[in-house]
């Protein structure tokens, strides 16, 4: 193999750590920008906060003028009541069967509230399903051979409150050395039935029939239509889901009226007691912009009423000298560099989100007007045509980005929507397709309900020209079903 020397030219796209460090500003939501600037502010000591330029609450006039009169309330309280005096003789050494109480008298823990400090109200400790039922079998009693059962079937339950496998197979791990004492099906059974009788009502069934007919058994027997109830969960389950009372109360040997009634009373309990437990993360959602209409024109106010407001640290950046390079200078002029960058992106990442919501709402002011049934056609290539932006910036600057308006607040993204055609030749948004799908579902008649053959057809008359998989895609999408299981008799 020879070697030799060769020229080249070619492009490539490097991205640099400030372009990256902006890129990821750019995509934050309100909440991470803030968690960002924190975390900025105490790694970097070149930033600090400006607290000469706070920024004003955004918010409602009344509410600015009732939050500073309850803090001068306050302050008018707390010069009027006085203030506790520490008795300034307490020895320096205490004897060791000595009472805090002798030497000084606290300040009682009911003053300004009337009452004891109920510490249940101040904070309680959201437990887990399974914490839950430990909890209820540590209070009953239970054999030590039963209590291992029992925590099987603890560890066997779903988030449902159902036990999906067999008993045998989640007891399969309890062995004993004499064979005599092997688990048997009746006491597995009888276990079973205890724990039945935990909190939620319903837990630990192994079916829907049973589920209700645990919670049935725990009601009162002057419980109103509670046999016929028990008589429709236990042999007709399946026949309450078509809904049709008469048929059913025929084929049950019950009249109208105890049918209504023991469905009402089935209707009453809860297919799912585990899901009362569920441990879902929240999410708070903090919208990164404001719009409302001021003088008969909507005008859009960038929410920053929770950031705190950063500047150049003056006394760090005047130690900086030019010529001086040793490592603490040169630590002082790359923090100062990093926190020039961070502010200016943070600038350039509010003046991009700024932009796109004016260009959103200056296209879309007849769903501010009227709701979704207004709602126009946009793709992310309409506002970066407008704002000479690639559309990875419009979509960037959309994600996570919340918008309060006077319908409710709205992700973004969903003013971004497909379009059908008209009669007309024009466009007309697959979310104001949904929104007229909505209102027409709504305003039928229970007994007779629209097929979606017919929805299409409607559609059709106000000039949107629609086909019927296309009507079906966008009523599953709104979780409404069909016209068959929507019928009511």
């Amino acid at each position: 193999m020879r070697q030799g020397l060769q020229l080249k030219i070619s492009q490539q796209l490097t991205m640099t750590p400030q372009l990256q460090q902006a890129i990821k500003l750019l995509q934050l939501s309100t909440l991470d920008l803030r968690q960002e600037m924190i975390e900025q502010l105490y790694s970097n000591p070149l930033l600090e906060i400006d607290e000469d330029n706070e920024p004003a609450t955004s918010g409602d006039v009344n509410q600015t003028t009732s939050e500073s009169h309850q803090v001068q309330q306050a302050e008018q309280n707390s010069e009027q009541t006085p203030e506790y005096e520490w008795n300034d003789e307490i020895p320096k050494d205490l004897p060791v069967d000595a009472n805090w109480d002798d030497v000084y008298s606290p300040p009682s823990a009911t003053a300004g509230t009337g009452g004891e400090v109920n510490l249940e109200q101040v904070y309680q400790v959201t437990e887990s399903f399974q914490g839950h039922l430990e909890w209820q079998l540590n209070l009953t009693p239970f054999s030590d051979r039963d209590r291992e059962i029992a925590n099987a079937f603890i560890d066997a339950i779903d988030s449902t409150g159902f036990i999906s496998a067999e008993l045998t197979d989640i007891t399969a791990h309890i062995n004993y050395d004499d064979p005599e004492d092997d688990l048997h099906e009746d006491e597995l059974l009888a276990v079973l039935h205890r724990l039945q009788q935990f909190d939620p009502p319903g837990v630990f069934a192994r079916s829907i029939s049973e589920c209700l007919s645990i919670q049935l058994n725990q009601l009162s027997a002057e419980t109103e239509y509670l046999l016929a109830a028990k008589h429709l969960t236990e042999s007709f389950l399946t026949d309450i889901a078509a809904m049709d009372t008469t048929r059913l109360a025929k084929k049950a040997g019950l009249s109208s009226e105890e049918c209504q009634g023991a469905l009402a009373l089935i209707r009453s309990l809860n297919p799912r007691p585990g899901e009362a437990f569920s441990s879902n993360d929240v999410e708070y959602i903090v919208p990164d912009a404001y719009v409302e209409k001021v003088n008969g024109r909507w005008r859009v106010k960038l929410n920053d009423s929770n950031m705190p407001r950063l500047r150049i640290n003056d006394s760090y950046s005047a130690l900086i000298k030019r010529s001086d390079s040793s490592n603490d200078n040169q630590f002082l002029k790359d923090n100062l560099a990093e926190a020039r960058w961070f502010l200016r992106s943070i600038e350039s990442r509010n003046e991009t989100l700024m932009r796109v919501a004016i260009t959103i709402v200056e296209l879309q002011q007849g769903f501010l007007d009227h709701g979704p049934v207004a709602m126009k056609p946009m793709v992310l290539s309409d506002i970066a045509s407008k704002l000479e932006l690639h559309e990875s910036t419009i979509s960037r600057v959309t994600t996570s980005k919340y918008l309060a308006t006077p319908q409710g607040i709205f992700e973004l993204k969903y003013f971004f929507s497909s379009h059908v055609g008209t009669a007309a030749g024009g466009e007309c948004s697959s979310t104001a397709v949904c929104a007229i799908l909505k209102e027409m579902i709504s305003a039928e008649q229970p007994a007779k309900p629209l097929s979606d053959s017919k929805l299409t057809t409607l559609l059709e008359q106000q000039g949107i020209q629609v086909a019927r998989r296309t009507v079906a895609k966008y009523r599953e999408s709104l979780g409404i079903q069909s016209s068959s299981q929507r019928k009511r008799f």
